[in-house]
């Protein structure tokens, strides 16, 4: 399997300017406005009245910016708008058709059909489906109708309005233009101040090591299927994984981080914390490089080796601990590249830690949706291929005292496999463990985190914890120790002793 090239790197980041809800909200406003009056660019009285009044709307973008508008409250983005056309009541309906028309072209077509066609080979006809996914979507890209609708609807409004005025030579109300920011910023605190309280507990203080709990793993392999859906994964045929599960110690209540973006998820999982405290808060990665330690940082202190294998826009936060693949080939056969890709890294580098990301659920999710039999079809899929690789692990000697970690980054969402807000099917995730240390038949259900992972993983492997981690350390999965099992025949003996 062919590793990212530069430019699908820099092509990745590109992409995210226009898939992450908020840098696309500006880019698409300021673009439809130029294209709608592509006729009069060559007059530099356009240029000025245009720039003039576009100073007017910065505010807005800024708001829309810092605000995300989550799930429910993506509904109350129509309230402004309302309340703009009941005070000024001027709107260029032709602009803002042409704003709807170029939004589902660009959704629907473009990225639905045109974009998913040429990266893994989605039926050309896939807008027939795409056009659903993206009015039911609630996730935090530009695929969100809901939300993104009522934003550039306003914005355009605004602008337009005084790019008019300001053609016109007519008076421009900034007093009260002033106190309708003032009362749209007020409504966007208050909703996020008492309504947005479906975010995950954040945890304050750092991990706390695990003295007498030794569990000397000489491997940890993980593999992430990407984007798989807790419950659709219960319901699809997965014998070989079922068969881990039941083997090993499931967390029933595995919750992911919010935003739950794919970049942003492995962040947290690698470095045992927040997206606050990592720096990655997005897909969209405008500071290379995570803020703390990660478990390859922890791993390399004592002369272990681990390596990260995924799509090209991890390297934006992992850097060098990503060996990364090439997204761009057909869906039906990519998963099946990477893990011959693994095998070979692994026969390279005999890794102690080995995180492996599986996209194909993934990119059906948002491609096809979560709702439908292709959906199951590539959880099962990843089933067949997961066991084919860890049988190979077997016949190579790498399973010998290796704890084995399945679980998923984040699940998805209805509309175009959305993830990012939390929607339902995106917040608990599977996740489960088996090895020689790793209790049997066991399930957790107590509520835990993905932040857990770092700190799990150098616990396991015996390496210092990442200088930041939060993360609960996993024991309850852990069989008793040697140590404590010596002391625990040692009391039975001088208790039977007294008998």
């Amino acid at each position: 399997m062919k590793q990212a090239s530069t430019f699908e790197v820099i092509a990745a980041r590109g992409w995210n300017l226009l898939n992450e809800g908020k840098p696309f909200t500006p880019i698409f406003v300021i673009g439809t406005m130029l294209l709608f009056y592509m006729k009069e660019w060559g007059d530099p009285s356009f240029w000025q009245a245009a720039g003039f009044s576009f100073l007017f709307v910065v505010p807005s973008l800024a708001l829309y910016y810092h605000y995300d508008f989550p799930l429910l409250l993506r509904n109350y983005l129509w309230i402004p708008f309302v309340g703009y056309l009941i005070v000024y009541g001027e709107v260029n309906l032709a602009l803002l058709g042409f704003a709807l028309g170029l939004y589902y072209f660009f959704t629907v077509f473009f990225w639905g059909t045109f974009y998913y066609h040429l990266r893994i080979g989605t039926s050309w006809l896939n807008f027939t489906r795409f056009w659903k996914l993206v009015l039911k979507n609630s996730d935090s890209t530009s695929g969100n109708a809901q939300e993104q609708m009522p934003k550039f609807l306003l914005i355009l409004s605004v602008w337009e309005l005084f790019f008019v005025q300001t053609t016109e030579g007519r008076s421009v109300d900034i007093v009260g233009y002033a106190l309708f920011l003032v009362g749209v910023w007020a409504l966007s605190w208050v909703l996020h101040r008492y309504l947005f309280d479906w975010k995950p507990e954040v945890k304050q203080t750092y991990t706390e090591p695990v003295k007498d709990h030794e569990q000397p793993n000489d491997k940890v392999i993980m593999i992430v299927i990407d984007g798989m859906r807790k419950e659709r994964f219960q319901e699809a045929n997965t014998p070989f994984l079922d068969k881990l599960r039941k083997s090993g110690t499931e967390y029933a209540q595995m919750e992911t981080v919010y935003p739950a973006r794919t970049v942003v998820c492995f962040s947290s999982m690698m470095t045992g914390t927040y997206p606050k405290e990592h720096g990655i808060k997005s897909n969209m990665v405008w500071k290379l490089g995570i803020k703390v330690e990660s478990i390859f940082d922890s791993l390399r202190k004592v002369g272990k080796k681990g390596r990260l294998l995924g799509v090209a826009h991890l390297i934006d936060a992992m850097g060098d601990d990503v060996d990364s693949y090439t997204a761009v080939m057909d869906n039906d056969s990519v998963d099946k590249g990477i893990l011959e890709n693994a095998k070979q890294i692994m026969e390279k580098e005999n890794l102690d830690f080995f995180n492996i990301q599986l996209i194909s659920t993934d990119q059906t999710g948002h491609s096809r949706g979560v709702l439908y039999d292709e959906y199951i079809q590539k959880i099962e899929e990843a089933d067949r291929l997961i066991e084919e690789f860890v049988s190979w692990m077997e016949t190579k000697g790498y399973m010998d005292n290796t704890t084995l970690l399945i679980c998923a980054d984040h699940g998805q969402a209805d509309g175009i496999g959305g993830h990012g807000h939390l929607d339902e099917g995106e917040r608990y995730v599977p996740f489960f463990m088996c090895g020689p240390t790793i209790e049997e038949g066991k399930v957790v259900d107590d509520k835990h985190s993905l932040i857990s992972v770092a700190p799990t993983v150098a616990h396991l492997l015996g390496v210092p914890l990442p200088n930041h981690s939060r993360g609960t350390i996993l024991t309850d999965a852990m069989k008793t120790t040697r140590k404590e099992s010596q002391h625990e025949a040692e009391s039975h003996r001088i208790f039977t002793s007294t008998q």
